[in-house]
């Protein structure tokens, strides 16, 4: 079969464009026309669980209301994420935002109480409204429920919001839940544990496992959608460990192969671990998350593919 160059035309459609990637075949291009089959294919499949893991500031990134809509949507069965990704929702949640062009003089940003990650920029003003709302929301829940799981923690701060585009509002009102291993490890992580100095709390994270085990087992099937690496990509795979792996996952990640790093991990090494099925159908894309799941996502949700 021949390699076909790519034909491009004026006011293609994602899903046009894809196939012209398809029709390619062979390098990112194909690996992003696979990745889009597939991620349909998932969508699709009824008895399949779709669990998505998000490491990375995605949220800051531009990508909140896309992974709220798939939540809302219902068409993932559980999040995977970072403490952080968290802390961003609610900082937007709380009438916080996040914001760019401020330019990359980092000691000029700290004097005028600006952080930076990358090209956006978050503000201490906004910081400061989430620590107070933060503060208030670990008083409510914890005075009644002293002993929780990270998992009912996060479903339990999503009653409390009244944003309607959050993250985490949205999975409390759809019943998804969201699961954060490393929380601590996160502005939302310190306020947990300034929290702590004078109140009385146990988060329990050892609890997330035997509700995730029991979601993974529900299902038929289990796909994974993996923006990142990290924690969260470890944390979903390791999840279907008892059931011999994932049956389908797409990964998107900017990391490489050459030191072991598990970010970096092309999918097919977690057959290796029993973290993917023998035979299961994985699509690895080396890029930038926020450029090209978006298309992929677009282009799989169209007809025109």
């Amino acid at each position: 079969m021949n390699v076909n160059h790519m034909n491009i035309k004026p006011d293609m459609k994602a899903g046009d464009l894809i196939r012209e990637m398809g029709r390619s075949g062979v390098l990112g291009a194909g690996r992003v026309h696979r990745a889009a089959g597939l991620l349909r294919e998932m969508i699709d499949d009824t008895e399949m669980g779709v669990f998505m893991s998000v490491a990375g500031p995605l949220v800051p990134g531009g990508m909140r209301r896309i992974i709220r809509d798939l939540i809302d949507q219902k068409v993932i069965a559980a999040l995977i994420t970072s403490g952080a990704n968290l802390t961003h929702d609610l900082l937007e949640a709380f009438g916080g935002a996040h914001y760019r062009e401020y330019g990359f003089d980092d000691e000029r940003l700290h004097e005028e109480g600006i952080g930076r990650i990358g090209d956006i920029y978050t503000r201490s003003e906004d910081f400061e409204v989430f620590e107070a709302r933060m503060q208030d929301i670990f008083s409510s829940i914890f005075k009644s429920k002293p002993h929780i799981s990270i998992q009912e923690l996060i479903d339990e701060i999503g009653g409390h919001l009244k944003d309607e585009m959050s993250i985490i509002r949205t999975a409390h009102l759809r019943g998804v839940p969201i699961y954060a291993p490393g929380i601590i490890d996160s502005m939302l992580g310190l306020q947990l544990w300034m929290y702590t100095q004078d109140n009385r709390a146990c988060l329990d994270s050892v609890r997330d496992m035997h509700s995730l085990s029991d979601l993974v087992f529900s299902h038929e099937r289990i796909g994974a959608v993996i923006l990142g690496g990290g924690l969260p990509k470890h944390y979903t795979l390791a999840s279907t460990l008892l059931r011999g792996g994932v049956d389908a996952a797409i990964q998107i990640t900017m990391d490489r192969s050459e030191t072991g790093s598990l970010s970096g991990a092309p999918l097919e090494e977690a057959k290796s671990w029993a973290k993917a099925q023998a035979g299961s159908n994985l699509v690895t894309v080396v890029g930038d998350a926020t450029a090209l799941f978006p298309l992929i996502l677009s282009a799989a949700l169209s007809d025109s593919d």
